[in-house]
């Protein structure tokens, strides 16, 4: 492959990842206006996020097996497809329940997006993987910082619409740098494919997302009898994933402490952040900032922080300590939720704005560390594995955390996200703690 050619394929997978970087935090801006245009409730708007983020937890490790299996370039155009075809549907959908259908599959296609490019790049920059690696998470940077503000400045200047409407020109340019210049991957080791596995999450985890958004008007004892079933739905797929050969998530990991602690603060990094952007938007809106703009910029440090620090924190790691780097991080999400908590009636913007810079400073110094806790500690060819799972409960936190703020309300969603981060911290501050001492 000509060094041309690799340039090409490196831009145009650094557009499918940058899409679907943008598509988590594009559509959150909008929410405002999405709500005022179908008039609904906070409860149900939450759907517009979770959608997305259940079929990102339920299918992410499975789109990437079918990629080692069928092709890695093959599902890569899979997933620009998909992808084109749910941005033009949630674009042109004349329904809310048409919207949360179209971000359901839209999500299944950012799991390709996510995965397909990753694996591709050994193939396509041998020798040169770090370099490669290093551009693409720049460029999911760029995406999740972008998000906020350009969903503010097309909503403003069209209306919601065009948050979705942008995805197809960028995918089609995206398609026009690959086209030739990425090769076909297959795995030489076929993994089974825990089809029965991926069933049992995809009923599983609907099922108690429906049942909690559901929790304060359903009887209780329906209420009841669905966490029952949910329950039992889940110890069988621990059994299974258990007897599996290929599992979608290996529940051997567990027995190390590393793992575990690294898997608990990306839990709930992600537990914070889903509630963080849903509320946001909305209480700016009800404090008289009614601009979709306005709420994107004032958005927009908050993200400048995860895409700044997120490489700085995994320098630190090496530094000081994975340990320590994680404590800050959670430090700074303790003080944004008591902020947002002590703010939540003022109007002063630079009070507020400080509450969402220590936001994006928490995620930024638990992104990366919670990864390299998780990974660190277990041998090389587990690697591939770990990230699975580790993703997998990510976007399972944010999908959770989600449906319960959501049901709550922004108080009370701040209240619990403040108590899962001082438990985050003091699970990373004993569960990584040497036996000589705790800090050093």
């Amino acid at each position: 492959m000509q060094k041309n050619n690799k340039i090409a394929a490196l831009i145009g997978m650094g557009i499918l990842n940058f899409l679907g970087c943008l598509d988590l935090t594009i559509v959150n801006t909008a929410l405002p206006a999405i709500q005022h245009s179908f008039q609904v409730g906070d409860t149900t708007l939450q759907w517009a996020i979770n959608a997305l983020l259940l079929a990102l937890t339920a299918t992410m490790v499975l789109v990437g097996k079918l990629g080692d299996r069928y092709g890695r370039r093959m599902m890569l155009y899979v997933g620009m497809i998909l992808f084109a075809v749910t941005s033009l549907g949630a674009l042109l959908t004349p329904s809310f329940g048409g919207l949360v259908f179209f971000r359901f599959f839209q999500g299944i296609s950012i799991g390709i997006l996510y995965t397909a490019p990753i694996a591709l790049m050994p193939t396509v920059f041998p020798g040169q993987v770090e370099k490669a690696m290093s551009v693409m998470i720049g460029i999911s940077g760029l995406g999740l910082a972008l998000g906020p503000v350009l969903g503010g400045v097309l909503t403003s200047l069209f209306s919601w619409h065009a948050i979705f409407f942008i995805n197809l020109p960028l995918t089609a340019l995206a398609y026009l740098f690959c086209r030739g210049n990425v090769p076909e991957v297959k795995s030489e080791k076929l993994e089974k494919l825990d089809i029965p596995g991926a069933l049992l999450m995809a009923i599983t985890l609907p099922l108690l997302i429906y049942t909690t958004v559901n929790i304060h008007i359903a009887p209780i004892s329906q209420t009841l009898l669905a966490y029952a079933v949910t329950l039992v739905l889940a110890l069988v797929f621990v059994w299974r994933e258990n007897k599996a050969l290929s599992p979608m998530i290996d529940f051997h990991l567990f027995a190390n402490r590393h793992f575990i602690v690294g898997l608990i603060a990306n839990f709930f990094m992600a537990f914070f952040y889903t509630n963080a952007f849903f509320f946001i938007p909305l209480h700016l809106n009800q404090l008289g900032i009614q601009s979709s703009f306005e709420i994107g910029l004032i958005l927009l440090p908050a993200m400048l922080m995860v895409a700044i620090f997120s490489p700085i924190s995994s320098r630190l790691c090496k530094r000081w300590s994975t340990q320590k780097v994680m404590m800050m991080g959670y430090g700074f999400f303790i003080l944004s939720a008591i902020l947002q908590l002590a703010l939540m009636h003022s109007t002063q913007l630079p009070l507020l704005l400080i509450s969402y810079i220590a936001f994006g400073l928490g995620w930024a110094f638990v992104l990366s560390p919670s990864l390299v806790a998780g990974v660190s500690s277990l041998p090389q060819d587990m690697g591939g594995v770990a990230i699975g799972s580790l993703g997998t409960f990510h976007n399972l936190g944010g999908t959770v955390g989600l449906a319960i703020g959501a049901t709550l309300g922004y108080t009370h969603a701040m209240s619990m996200v403040l108590v899962t981060s001082i438990l985050a911290f003091g699970v990373v501050y004993f569960g990584l703690a040497r036996k000589k001492s705790l800090l050093f």
